[in-house]
């Protein structure tokens, strides 16, 4: 009668099985880094975009798109004036926040070409990654400000919402200071066309920001998946 003999792994294969899982590990995980850093270099590359054809086009005409009173005078294609008072408001007519966007492309500096409509469109409004409105704009609403409660006024770009805050967490930490309220790159929460306007105040998801200090802190960890952000300009 013969006895079945029964083999285990070798230490060698459970060497080896190991090794394989930790490298499928550290290949997901690297994915997942180059994915960030993919979305974060895009968010900064968009806005220094935008900033820039703001300056270019404050340059050339010396004058705000969308608030340039003079630009169906001297841009090919635009069709609107704004009515120039320096800032560029969303509660005129036309609405020159929208109306920034056709001055912007008509005149060369960004691409594609857009033609204003009074309401946000993709026929009129350049959309986010994440297919969210931008906005250019004379306001408050960003860092800690609201419509009525704003912070200082000024011009700035706003990200549009629905971008996740770790994504605008590692852009503000390469670009400005990494604190949501303070800076040249901070929280907002302008909603645009997304399903809900950012929120901040809380360390719990889902707000993007936690107010434990002045500046305050991203909640890059364990925060919302619709968050915002401007560019002060």
């Amino acid at each position: 009668m013969s006895r079945r003999q029964t083999h285990g792994f070798t230490l060698v294969e459970i060497a080896i099985v190991l090794v394989i899982i930790g490298l499928l590990l550290g290949g997901i995980l690297r994915g997942s880094e180059l994915i960030t850093s993919a979305r974060v270099r895009a968010l900064i590359s968009q806005q220094d975009g935008i900033k820039a054809a703001y300056y270019g086009f404050a340059e050339r005409f010396r004058a705000s798109p969308g608030d340039y009173e003079q630009a169906t005078l001297n841009i090919r294609g635009a069709t609107q004036n704004g009515n120039g008072n320096g800032r560029i408001e969303s509660a005129t007519v036309p609405n020159e926040s929208i109306l920034a966007w056709e001055h912007l492309t008509q005149a060369g500096f960004l691409s594609p070409t857009y033609v204003y409509n009074a309401t946000e469109s993709a026929l009129t409004t350049l959309s986010n990654s994440y297919g969210v409105y931008q906005q250019i704009i004379y306001d408050g609403v960003y860092g800690g400000g609201t419509t009525a409660a704003p912070s200082p006024l000024r011009h700035n770009i706003k990200t549009g919402s629905q971008i996740p805050v770790y994504v605008l967490a590692e852009a503000d930490r390469k670009i400005d200071d990494g604190m949501p309220n303070s800076g040249s790159f901070q929280f907002s929460r302008y909603q645009g066309n997304g399903a809900a306007a950012p929120a901040d105040g809380g360390n719990a998801a889902p707000a993007c920001t936690s107010a434990t200090t002045a500046a305050g802190i991203w909640n890059a960890t364990n925060g919302s998946n619709n968050c915002g952000a401007a560019s002060l300009l």
